[in-house]
């Protein structure tokens, strides 16, 4: 099981190597990033966008380019749908989003007649790498789905799934986050909590997936918390998953962790046929590079 980024970069590393297609490559974080990731061995790179301000930038930063397989594109648009024609022309492994909007891409890969869709639904993922904790957390959703219905989060939870599974955890241990652990009516993120609990126990997970909720925070990860509340639970002060009510609380926890418990951090949407890197302007530059070898590792092992 991989529980840090440095084991995450071994494993990049070790596999074969994915090609990553990058939509609007004329981005500088983005740019250095990718080839930071190339020199290590994570990911053959094929730049998509305006090759003249792409090589201009690379100059700029000092990237040596010279053998990336580039394509010219002057048009942010066109340049979205190339990167996802590549890939569903298995010219390319996953994606990774420049300098062009979220809802370009995503308009792209969700496109029913060449674009990248499945029956699931799109949500992101992140990881964190907290000093405090044992192992990554995984979170989601903080950044897609602003309040998924019940039958969002099922698809929602499988996503996150798929991902710790990529990173070889064998049983996925999620915890559906509310404000308190037993169910009111008036609180529906405890009434959906409970909901996907039983849903695994029914086996809509699947095998190697121990779903519980509500849980606080405090039980999801603090055995401690679990004993004084004289909680029972298989995965508290253990767990994978934060499975969190909608974008807010996932927003919240995500941003707390990056800025107040100073974790290390990666992000991809999942839900389509492959994974795709979408990075923040103010995402750091390890974050970049971490995100890349996620969605490589995930690329690999779906």
């Amino acid at each position: 099981m991989i529980k840090n980024f440095e084991q995450l970069m071994e494993a990049a590393k070790s596999q074969k190597k994915m090609r990553l297609a990058v939509a609007a490559a004329e981005d500088n974080d983005v740019l250095v990033a990718v080839a930071k990731a190339s020199e290590l061995g994570l990911v053959e790179p094929i730049l998509i966008g305006n090759v003249t301000e792409i090589e201009k930038i690379a100059a700029e930063e000092g990237v040596d380019i010279a053998n990336y397989k580039k394509i010219n594109v002057a048009d942010i648009y066109e340049a979205a749908k190339t990167a996802v024609k590549m890939v569903k022309d298995g010219e390319a492994d996953f994606l990774m989003k420049g300098l062009l909007d979220t809802a370009v891409l995503l308009k792209a890969v969700l496109d029913k007649e060449n674009g990248l869709r499945t029956e699931s639904q799109l949500s992101h993922v992140m990881i964190y790498n907290v000093p405090s904790y044992h192992k990554f957390i995984y979170l989601t959703d903080g950044g897609m789905n602003i309040d998924p219905t019940i039958e969002e989060k099922v698809k929602i939870v499988k996503n996150a799934v798929d991902v710790a599974k990529a990173l070889g955890v064998e049983t996925v241990k999620v915890a559906c986050i509310a404000a308190k652990e037993k169910v009111n009516e008036k609180m529906p993120a405890t009434v959906d909590a409970k909901a996907l609990e039983n849903m695994c126990k029914d086996g809509v997970f699947g095998n190697g997936v121990i779903v519980e909720g509500p849980l606080a925070f405090d039980l999801a990860v603090s055995e401690e918390a679990a004993k004084v509340k004289g909680f029972k639970s298989e995965i508290a002060g253990d767990t994978d998953i934060l499975m969190v009510p909608n974008i807010e609380v996932g927003n919240g926890i995500g941003k707390a962790m990056t800025y107040m418990a100073k974790a290390e951090s990666a992000g991809v949407i999942m839900g389509a046929k492959v994974p795709v890197v979408l990075t923040s302007r103010a995402d750091s530059y390890e974050a970049k590079l971490n995100s890349i070898a996620l969605g490589s590792v995930i690329a690999a092992n779906l």
